[in-house]
């Protein structure tokens, strides 16, 4: 039976870059399917595809006033639409949009934790309040997913979803599109237009440009390394995370790597700029199950990755690439070291991080997983 079915984040970047593959998944077995977040520039595109997206006063705040206004946008929307099944992802979106589901009574409410917000390495008491949050949306939820499967383990163990039904599904990207082949010779291209040698080793970084991303780390790490850096992504908005303008500015001052680290910005060829890198470097404070990392193993490319939640499912140390401490500039810059120094040792971890991706991540899969658990294959 066609179910109707939003697909709740709080901010568009998300939906467009992250959620519409399931959204057309659920939509190819015959369910309608509506896009819910906050206003931006890229709802358009998502519309673009055919999907009616209703936009709501959502934020990435704890602000209490604003996300007061947003459970009561939320709560008169789900009562309007009487959808079948909310699906929320993201940590404000899904905390407000599971409390205002319930209070509009939505028969079925699916959470997909994208990494929980609290982890290992938060301060104790920050901890037990985001824990206690996600604790109480938790008796709004009828089904939990999570990416990794740690935070499935920390969700049974603490009680987050009221049923129980939680289940670890992974992560993935499109191994069509992120692959080691290169036809259009876009390693070289690329280089070209950055005026890189062809034979200069270059690391790779995507991320948000916050310092949870541990570009304070890596900077200094480059310091030491004969390689260049590319740095692709922008600071959204919506972010509260601090941000790395000093670091930025440290660079401009130093002309050495002001030679070689480069800002890229927000690029739509990150696959190909996978493929003119090689290395690919994610030294992140904190992570659920980061996409780029799949991305950059499917490319063929190896890892150096800090040693957290997510990232060391993904990364084999070793053998698909190498995972370090957290801040800890000095093992950051030894792994990336080793890499650059050797040739071989980078072909040889590609090659396995490409086979492990192939086999785990596929996002087909992973979708899948997401289907065949919410009963949603047409008869």
């Amino acid at each position: 039976m066609p179910l109707k079915i939003c697909q709740l984040c709080t901010v568009d970047f998300t939906l467009y870059h992250f959620l519409r593959p399931l959204m057309h998944a659920m939509r190819k077995e015959g369910h309608e399917v509506v896009g819910v977040c906050a206003d931006g520039d890229l709802v358009p595109l998502v519309r673009d595809e055919g999907f009616r997206v209703e936009t709501v006063p959502l934020a990435r705040t704890i602000n209490p006033i604003r996300n007061i206004r947003a459970t009561r946008a939320l709560r008169q929307l789900f009562r309007d639409e009487q959808f079948d099944l909310v699906h929320t992802h993201t940590p404000v979106g899904s905390l407000i949009g599971r409390m205002a589901a319930k209070m509009a009574r939505v028969p079925r409410v699916a959470y997909t934790a994208h990494g929980f917000y609290f982890h290992e390495h938060m301060p104790a008491p920050r901890r037990a309040a985001h824990i206690s949050l996600e604790w109480l949306a938790g008796r709004a939820t009828h089904t939990l997913f999570t990416q990794s499967e740690e935070d499935a383990e920390t969700a049974g163990r603490l009680g987050l979803c009221k049923t129980g039904d939680v289940l670890a599904i992974g992560n993935g990207s499109d191994p069509d599109i992120f692959t080691p082949e290169d036809p259009d010779n876009a390693r070289m291209r690329i280089r070209e237009s950055l005026g890189t040698p062809a034979d200069r080793v270059v690391v790779l970084m995507t991320g948000r440009l916050v310092e949870e991303k541990g570009y304070r780390e890596l900077v200094t790490a480059m310091r030491d390394i004969d390689a260049e850096l590319w740095a692709v992504g922008a600071r959204l908005e919506s972010d509260h995370a601090s941000g790395i303008a000093d670091i930025i500015a440290s660079i401009d001052r130093d002309p050495d790597l002001k030679s070689r680290i480069r800002f890229l910005g927000y690029r739509q060829d990150v696959p190909d700029l996978m493929r003119a890198a090689d290395i690919f470097t994610l030294p992140s404070h904190r992570e659920g199950m980061p996409r780029s990392i799949i991305e950059a193993m499917l490319t063929g490319r190896p890892v150096v990755a800090t040693d957290i939640r997510g990232s060391r499912e993904e990364v084999v140390d070793g053998e698909t690439g190498l995972l370090v401490p957290v801040r800890n500039a000095d093992a950051l810059a030894h792994g990336l070291r080793s890499l650059v120094a050797e040739s071989r040792l980078r072909e040889r971890m590609g090659k396995a991080g490409l086979e492990r991706a192939r086999r785990l991540f596929d996002e087909q899969k992973v979708i899948a997983r997401q289907l065949d658990h919410l009963d949603l294959r047409a008869a």
